[in-house]
């Protein structure tokens, strides 16, 4: 068990790897990833931003299952029209349920052309899970059925996974997985059998960590993500990186906060070689062109 713990992502420092090119000598790859999630009335919420008085979890929990319905019912909506405007694709982290009780959401996303990405059947940590494979088959195939189109990629909910999640994802032929936070480029995770990439997924560009934890203000999102597209955009010219940006409708999508979702794409449209892409189309350029590249002697 040591090993595997030790050696699922083996380590490779960034400053010795051949230099890499995104289509069109591009120096940055940004995906736009928005979690859209189900939580259970009945049970202890996913997350809170009010607590009860005396300290004790209720159920229903009512300011804090509306305040997240919020997000369905409005939030989402507005970033919507934000990705609309400036043309971008988003990556959606799915949990698959949306398809069955939100389906006028899905069908919005599908229209657009955005990429839904597996993120779990309900938003519990897949740890609590009793069958994990069964958990990671139900989710595949409820989108698979709604949509037409298997999930290539996973996220685990709260970004959680056992010891087994990698090979049981690749076993039931998820290509890449967002769980893992370790790099500014896609790296692939040893499984048993089959093969996962790990594309850069963030909890520094992330609303959660942000803004229910460390608890900033409105303009942090935008002065953030202005800050570390600057880096990563000076070190692409070597060689290209990846910069996600995660957001959730119920925080990123209040009426405080949506304006600097819009400043973040206005900024990094003012540079030339920035690529705004989904998920699958990293993969696939890591796939076409890094992998391969790292093949040749």
């Amino acid at each position: 068990m040591g090993k595997k713990r030790e050696e699922r992502a083996e380590y490779s420092a960034i400053v010795d790897r051949k230099p890499v090119k995104l289509p069109g000598g591009a120096r940055l790859g940004v995906w736009f990833i928005i979690n859209v999630e189900r939580w259970d009335i009945n049970a202890t919420m996913a997350r809170a931003v009010l607590p009860t008085p005396q300290g004790v979890t209720v159920i229903p929990d009512i300011p804090n299952y509306s305040w997240f319905q919020y997000g369905l019912r409005v939030g989402f909506w507005r970033l919507k029209k934000v990705l609309d405007k400036h043309g971008v694709r988003a990556t959606v982290s799915l949990n698959a349920p949306v398809c069955i009780h939100y389906p006028e959401m899905v069908r919005a996303m599908l229209r657009s052309n955005w990429e839904i990405l597996a993120h779990g059947y309900e938003q519990r940590a897949i740890n609590l899970e009793k069958d994990e494979r069964d958990v990671i088959r139900r989710t595949i195939q409820t989108i698979r059925d709604f949509t037409g189109k298997a999930p290539r990629g996973w996220m685990g909910p709260g970004l959680n996974e056992t010891f087994d999640t990698p090979d049981i994802l690749a076993e039931e032929g998820i290509e890449y997985v967002a769980d893992w936070v370790n790099d500014d480029q896609p790296n692939p995770l040893n499984v048993k059998s089959g093969r996962l990439i790990a594309v850069p997924y963030t909890v520094e560009l992330n609303d959660i960590p942000m803004y229910l934890a460390q608890h900033h203000s409105s303009p942090e999102i935008y002065e953030r993500s202005r800050d570390a597209f600057d880096t990563l955009y000076e070190e692409g010219a070597e060689s290209s990186r990846i910069m996600g940006i995660a957001v959730h409708p119920y925080i990123s999508g209040a009426a405080h906060r949506i304006k600097y979702i819009d400043k973040i794409f206005e900024y990094m449209k003012k540079h030339e070689g920035v690529l705004f892409m989904t998920g699958e189309e990293i993969l696939d350029w890591y796939n076409d062109v890094v992998a391969k590249k790292a093949e040749k002697p």
